[in-house]
């Protein structure tokens, strides 16, 4: 898939994909991108099962993340510089959010 169709698959970002892909900068299996999620929001954002991996299969079939290893039936997967790219791209939009109306609330 080209960049431009990530893009518009992507952006905006859903906040589930951004804290998945955010997580995925070290080497984690499914569940410790769950627990690293659930620490980072303070456990606003608590993911199940369910949508974790089905986020990443989709992730993995469009190359912004990759499995880079299988330990104890565990898949470890890690960002790709797709992935960090349409993340950075990501955090420019929500930037660019706040400074608009920084000051106006």
């Amino acid at each position: 898939m080209n960049i431009e169709k990530i893009r518009k698959r992507y952006i905006p970002m859903s906040e589930t994909m951004f804290y998945i892909l955010f997580s995925l900068q070290e080497e984690r299996h499914g569940y410790a991108i769950m627990q690293h999620v659930k620490k980072l929001t303070k456990e606003r954002i608590t993911l199940g099962a369910g949508t974790i991996y089905q986020s990443l299969g989709k992730l993995e079939s469009d190359a912004l993340i990759i499995q880079v290893k299988e330990i104890d039936r565990k898949k470890i997967y890690v960002i790709t510089d797709i992935g960090k790219q349409i993340l950075l791209e990501e955090v420019r939009r929500i930037e660019e959010i706040y400074h608009t109306v920084e000051g106006l609330l």
